[in-house]
């Protein structure tokens, strides 16, 4: 396939062609804001993260789901305030429904501030839970956290000159503070009865960019407009898509897309590891100056009753965590279980 091939397709995107000169670069910048605005999603390659890394982190995530239940649920995120640590196997709730997967969660080392803090989403501000029986996870996860990171923020300086934009325009959003989360997760195989498939529901992220890392088994789908669409694991390269937050900065250019995750058959189990490049807690999305062609392409956020977007960060994250996890709401965030709405 064709770099920015879009026809029905997920495009991919060599990240070191953003670095060439003249005509080369500039058809790189319209292959990928083709991609953007008409699928959302794309795989990236030449974006030089270390190989070895990738594998690290798959195989301490394969070990620490295998881990003895008593040592997962010692970092069970039903301890955590703040929405960190493991979830079993249905924990978690997309659209309502649990995801057949577990999982564990990892944000910004950064301590707790005091519960009587204002407003209520400073308490998603907290520490890791890390398992002692596999004490090397954490440097593995702090130095993916970090090169994830990295190549995300190219992409979203080469977003701001596809927009029109200075190069740094979304960077009063990630700068210095952002919030962001690694998931490592499994999904374990199941015989499908009905339309009981749902490893992940189909859903949109609620963040900046989400970066993903597959193991070699197929899962995640894409809404397109020719239907749902394969994204299959690709070597060399990881899956980039859109989040809700640049659909707002964008006015609706760039595109938060549907996807979701099928169960993989009995016997197979697929490790995956997702980064969600957020903004900082206290941000306000702005409305982007999009030039006057750009405009007329502009489509306007999809807006959910169900789910309404804020340009408030921090209550844009709260909302989706206290409806993705009500039992560690229950537990611990009893006076906002009322549905959450920005002051």
């Amino acid at each position: 396939m064709r770099d920015g091939e879009t026809n029905g397709r997920i495009p991919e995107i060599d990240l070191r062609r953003l670095y060439a000169e003249g005509p080369q670069r500039a058809a790189f910048l319209s292959e990928l804001r083709e991609a953007a605005h008409d699928v959302g999603f794309f795989y990236v390659s030449g974006h030089g993260v270390d190989a070895q890394l990738q594998q690290d982190l798959l195989d301490l995530s394969r070990q620490f789901f295998a881990l003895p239940d008593g040592d997962k649920r010692a970092v069970e995120m039903l301890n955590s305030p703040h929405f960190r640590g493991y979830n079993r196997v249905a924990a978690e709730l997309t659209r309502g429904r649990p995801d057949w997967r577990e999982q564990i969660d990892f944000g910004a080392e950064r301590p707790a501030l005091a519960r009587c803090s204002s407003p209520a989403w400073t308490r998603l501000q907290g520490p890791n839970q890390w398992p002692t029986a596999l004490p090397q996870l954490h440097g593995i996860v702090a130095r993916w956290q970090n090169a994830a990171m990295s190549v995300l923020i190219r992409i979203l300086q080469a977003f701001a000159l596809n927009l029109g934009q200075p190069a740094d325009v979304f960077e009063p959003l990630y700068g210095g503070d952002p919030h962001y989360v690694t998931k490592l997760i499994r999904y374990p195989g199941r015989a499908q009865v009905g339309d009981i498939g749902q490893g992940v529901g189909a859903h949109k992220d609620s963040e900046l960019l989400t970066l993903l890392l597959q193991d070699d088994h197929a899962g995640l789908q894409v809404e397109t407009s020719q239907g749902w669409v394969n994204v299959s694991p690709r070597p060399g390269t990881f899956v980039v898509n859109i989040g809700e937050l640049l659909e707002l900065a964008s006015d609706g250019y760039l595109r938060a897309t549907l996807h979701r995750v099928v169960t993989p058959p009995v016997g197979v189990s697929r490790i995956s590891a997702a980064f969600f490049l957020g903004a900082r807690l206290d941000a306000n999305v702005p409305l982007l100056p999009l030039p006057p062609a750009l405009k007329a392409q502009a489509r306007g956020p999809q807006r959910d009753p169900d789910n309404p977007l804020f340009r408030e960060v921090g209550w844009n994250y709260l909302k989706g965590r206290l409806r993705s996890h009500p039992d560690v709401a229950a537990r611990h965030h009893a006076d906002l279980i009322e549905p959450a709405q920005s002051p």
